[in-house]
């Protein structure tokens, strides 16, 4: 079965009734949906565009044709960048980093129960975060919500300490971490391409870090996946974990899971780190409760 540009387009302009559409409907009616003539007013274009395209005559229409197709058929974002897709366009980005989490991630994080996991958007500002990841590198709740962010933590300014530890955490990725950032944050800026808030980050970065002002300057792109650190934790000691990225929807969000090796003690000396730190933790709210 072919699911192709024109075949989709049918398939929306059947579902999609005139009443719906602000349309008069009337009672002699064989088509479900809208009639071609109806999509072709309400897109803008001419009939017999209407007619190449579900033909499958035509199969690259204009980035401007596409968009107004997918208003006059009420597309969701996801059908509208599918039809973007099957026109062999670059689904239109969003203005801006966002900071939301759908509610089944936002569970997610709530019921890892022992597990370290934290939420941050795709700019690096860390957004959710369980009781877990609070026990051990520290509560990030007293920073103020533009400051924490991870990519400010790595690429400091002179004499600046970091935010989202508050105990020391060294990387044993060597230099590796540094330029993985850089060229995720570049690659953010593809998908938020007029986000004021990345830029405004990566602005800072530059005029505040040499370091991160020499790693944007060559230009690479790529993705954050994985590190490994020893978190010298006050109670527990130090633990070596597994740092493990993950991106989640057209959002790019990150969600970051501190583990350590099963049966190992720096698993026995993180749990013990949990617990210490939900004993002595202060009744402040729980960002993932």
């Amino acid at each position: 079965m072919t699911s192709g540009l024109g075949t989709t387009l049918r398939q929306w302009r059947d579902r999609l009734s005139p009443a719906a559409a602000g349309l008069p409907t009337g009672h002699a009616r064989r088509a479900r949906g809208l009639r071609r003539e109806e999509l072709a007013e309400l897109a803008g274009i001419s009939v017999d565009y209407v007619v190449r395209l579900e033909q499958g005559r035509f199969v690259t229409p204009s980035a401007q044709v596409v968009a107004a197709l997918a208003r006059a058929l009420q597309l969701t974002r996801d059908e509208r960048d599918h039809l973007h897709r099957l026109a062999r366009l670059v689904p239109p980005p969003d203005a801006e980093v966002s900071d939301h989490i759908p509610p089944g991630l936002h569970r997610l994080v709530h019921r890892m129960g022992h597990g370290a996991v934290a939420v941050f958007a795709a700019d690096w500002r860390l957004i959710r975060w369980n009781r877990p990841w609070a026990a051990l590198v520290g509560d990030p709740a007293p920073v103020r919500p533009e400051l924490r962010n991870f990519a400010r933590d790595v690429f400091p300014p002179d004499g600046a300490a970091p935010r989202l530890a508050h105990w020391p955490v060294v990387s044993l990725t060597g230099g590796s971490v540094q330029p993985a950032i850089v060229a995720d944050l570049r690659r953010a800026t593809g998908r938020f391409p007029g986000s004021r808030r990345l830029h405004d980050l990566i602005r800072t970065l530059t005029a505040g870090n040499a370091r991160f002002a020499a790693l944007w300057a060559e230009g690479a792109v790529g993705a954050h996946r994985e590190e490994h650190k020893i978190i010298e934790h006050p109670v527990a000691g130090p633990i070596t974990v597994d740092c493990d990225v993950l991106t989640d929807g057209d959002a790019e969000l990150k969600i970051v899971m501190l583990t350590a090796m099963p049966g190992s003690e720096d698993e026995t000396r993180l749990r013990l780190a949990t617990v210490a730190g939900a004993v002595s933790a202060p009744r402040t709210p729980d960002p993932a409760g």
